[in-house]
C-alpha cells in the first residue's frame, strides 16, 4: 500500500508539472513546440496542492469526513489566506470561497457558482482512493463529501469516478478494471459516463486516437477546458493506451492539450497507484520537489512523498476487509 500510494501521488505531481506548459494548447501546438512533452520544465500547480490538502481532510477525519468537515478547513485554512486574488485556483474553487465567504453552506457553496462542472474535483480525488483501497464505492462517497462544498453535478461525478479508479489500482486492478471501477460509481446515463465509454470506444477504433478522442468527447464550442467529463474520459483513455505504465499514460495524456495539467495529474494518479513509486520515471521523480503554495499557502514546504507515506500508514489501522 505505502509502494502504491507514493506512485499515485508522484505521478500525479509528476503528470501536473509535465502538463502545465501545455495547458489549453491544442495538440498540433504541443507537436510544433515540443514534438512529444516528455521532459519536466518546472513546477506543478494548483492539482497537486489541492490533492494535498484533500489528504490532510482525511487524515484529520478519516472515514467520518463530512461536507461540513470541508468547509470548516476552507474557512480556517483557506480563506484566511488569501487577502489578494487567489493565484492559480480553478473556476469552481475560486467560486467556493466567494460563496463561503458570504456565509453559505454546503451544498450550496458548489452550486451558486455555477461551476461545478469544473474537473477541480477529479484533479483531487486520488487521495480518497488510496484511503480506501479496493473499495471504489467507499472512495467515492468520501470523494462526494469534499464535492459537495466547491461542486456539482458532474463535477461532482468525475470526482466520484477517479476516486473510484484509483481505489481499483490501488488493490491491483488491471487497467480495464479499474476502468470499469470508475463507471461503476457513477450513473451510467451521466454525462461523464458516456464520454468515458466514446473515449474508450475511439482509443480501441481509432486510426489517429488524438484525433479520434478529441472528435468523441471534447466540446470544441466551449470557451474554457476544464469540463470534467472531458478531462476525466481522456484521463482514462490515456491510462488505457499506456496499459497502466506511468510515462505512457502521462506524455499521451499532455498530448491531449486541453486542460493538459489535469489529464497528465490523474492519468499519473491512475497510474502511479498501479504500477507504484518504481513505475515513476526516476528522471520525473528528482524534479518533484515540496510544493510552494503558490495557490494554497497552507500547504507550502509540504512534499508528495511524505503525504503518501502518512495516508499509508492510516491504512495500517484498517480492517482486513476493506484492503
Amino acid at each position: 500500500m505505502r509502494d502504491r500510494a507514493r506512485g499515485c501521488l508522484l505521478g500525479l505531481a509528476a503528470g501536473d508539472a509535465l502538463g502545465a506548459p501545455a495547458e489549453n494548447l491544442s495538440p498540433s501546438e504541443i507537436r510544433r513546440r515540443w514534438g512529444r512533452l516528455t521532459e519536466i520544465e518546472g513546477g506543478g500547480t494548483d492539482d497537486t496542492e489541492y490533492a494535498i490538502f484533500a489528504a490532510s481532510l482525511l487524515l484529520r477525519h478519516g472515514h467520518a469526513l463530512t461536507a461540513a468537515d470541508v468547509a470548516a478547513a476552507y474557512r480556517a485554512e483557506i480563506i484566511p489566506r488569501v487577502t489578494g486574488p487567489m493565484r492559480g485556483a480553478g473556476f469552481s474553487e475560486l467560486g467556493t470561497i466567494e460563496a463561503l465567504r458570504r456565509g453559505l453552506e454546503p451544498p450550496l457553496t458548489g452550486l451558486v457558482h455555477a461551476h461545478g462542472w469544473s474537473d477541480g474535483l477529479a484533479m483531487r480525488a486520488a487521495p480518497y482512493g488510496i484511503f480506501c483501497p479496493g473499495d471504489p464505492d467507499e472512495a467515492a462517497r468520501l470523494m462526494a463529501q469534499d464535492g459537495l462544498v466547491s461542486g456539482a453535478d458532474e463535477g461532482v461525478l468525475g470526482g466520484r469516478a477517479i476516486a473510484g479508479a484509483v481505489a481499483a489500482a490501488m488493490a491491483g486492478a488491471a487497467p480495464g478494471e479499474v476502468v470499469e471501477a470508475a463507471l461503476s460509481v457513477i450513473p451510467a446515463d451521466s454525462w461523464t459516463a458516456r464520454d468515458v465509454v466514446r473515449a474508450r470506444a475511439a482509443l480501441a477504433h481509432g486510426e489517429d486516437p488524438v484525433e479520434a478522442l478529441h472528435e468523441a468527447v471534447v466540446v470544441r464550442h466551449y470557451p474554457w477546458t476544464d469540463l470534467a467529463p472531458e478531462a476525466v474520459a481522456l484521463a482514462l483513455a490515456a491510462f488505457l493506451a499506456g496499459d497502466g505504465d506511468v510515462e505512457a499514460a502521462v506524455t499521451f495524456g499532455v498530448s491531449l492539450g486541453r486542460d493538459a495539467d489535469t489529464i497528465g495529474a490523474i492519468a499519473g494518479a491512475v497510474a502511479g497507484a498501479s504500477s507504484g513509486e518504481r513505475g515513476v520515471p526516476a528522471r520525473w521523480a528528482a524534479r518533484i520537489g515540496p510544493v510552494t503554495g503558490k495557490c494554497l499557502p497552507v500547504v507550502a514546504g509540504r512534499h508528495v512523498l511524505d503525504v503518501a507515506d502518512e495516508l499509508a500508514d492510516e491504512l495500517t489501522d484498517k480492517p482486513a476487509e476493506r484492503l
